[in-house]
């Protein structure tokens, strides 16, 4: 058997088969958790068919499905729910657990490895779960599956079908808690900003974070329907004690939503004064080009009536008829300047 650090680093890509990793558990073997290839998996689903064997061991599988012989592999060997076809196609990318004959299907929505706070790195994984394997597919590097390989590496070895899948979403509660962490960082520095004065492009940012957390919430939900009917009827093979884990993992989401709607509306309200800063800029502003106006307002009027080339013009003759104009401009754009800021205070 490979090691089970080589295995997983080799087969990252995906093999032959699409198989990015593969992992046995059996907590009475000296090894509790072993990396297996594709080839090894067929084998153990074969010997698990044919009731050639019979341990409490399970399997973990997790495919690409970008890979053209990731479901052809699935179809031929791992005898699945038709419905865990059927939700891999449907496109309802929707965050819930339920259940299907004798297993569980599960569609969870969860950031790419590479996240960097965009709306778009959002991709789903497809789960199904039976008391003797469990298959993870995806079509991108997801933060909560390579979490729980991790894990895996590390030494940590689920007991049953069940615990994986509560490791798997507890894996994804704690990427989205830090999404809500570096989300509120990036609000605690924009906020400081507009304290400060500096209004440079922060509100289209917080466009972009509440767009985000907006679709995270709409994806990262679980349906509770669906949820209530899989806890109130689990299938036979899931213990009591893996029921609570799992409803204990779901709960955990409902806090992490809980705060991204918190966040959601302190970024409203910053929209809000930041519009409002920017209004009273504007207002300023314009009252600033209103009074500019006004005040130039007579010496136009004056200049262009004086300045028209016909007979009659007053005081064209007279010594002091400058000054006289100009006492006279003076006098109305003292009047207008006065009518101005009165009605400004």
């Amino acid at each position: 058997m490979p090691a089970l650090h080589d295995l997983a680093a080799n087969s990252y890509g995906g093999d032959e088969a699409g198989l990015i990793c593969g992992y046995l558990f059996d907590a009475m073997a000296p090894e509790p958790a072993r990396a297996i290839g594709s080839a090894q998996a067929a084998a153990w689903l074969g010997e698990q068919g044919s009731n050639a064997i019979a341990s409490s061991a399970y399997a973990w599988l997790h495919f690409n499905l970008s890979h053209a012989q990731a479901e052809r592999w699935l179809v031929r060997h791992a005898n699945l729910s038709d419905t865990f076809y059927e939700t891999l196609h449907e496109g309802l990318p929707s965050t819930r657990i339920e259940r299907a004959d004798d297993s569980l299907i599960a569609v969870i929505n969860d950031v790419h490895f590479e996240f960097s706070f965009e709306p778009s790195d959002i991709s789903t994984l497809w789960i199904s779960v039976g008391p003797r394997l469990v298959v993870t597919a995806r079509t991108k590097p997801l933060r909560s599956v390579d979490a729980l390989r991790t894990a895996v590496k590390a030494g940590d070895a689920p007991r049953s079908s069940t615990e994986l899948l509560e490791h798997l979403l507890r894996a994804q509660a704690d990427v989205l808690v830090k999404i809500v962490r570096g989300v509120t960082s990036r609000i605690d520095r924009i906020e400081d900003e507009l304290l400060a004065g500096r209004l440079d492009h922060k509100r289209a940012r917080l466009g972009v974070l509440r767009r985000l957390l907006v679709r995270l919430q709409r994806l990262l939900a679980p349906e509770p329907a669906a949820l209530f009917r899989l806890l109130q009827g689990p299938p036979a093979w899931m213990a009591e004690p893996d029921a609570q884990e799992l409803r204990g993992s779901t709960e955990e989401f409902s806090v992490v939503l809980r705060e991204m709607q918190a966040l959601q509306e302190r970024i409203k309200l910053l929209q809000e004064e930041i519009a409002a800063n920017v209004n009273e800029d504007n207002n300023r502003s314009l009252f600033v080009l209103t009074v500019v106006t006004v005040l130039a307002l007579p010496i136009n009027i004056l200049a262009g009536l004086f300045g028209m080339n016909v007979g009659g013009i007053p005081l064209a003759e007279h010594k002091h008829g400058f000054w006289i104009v100009v006492a006279i401009v003076a006098s109305f754009t003292a009047v207008a300047a006065w009518a101005a800021f009165r009605k400004k205070r």
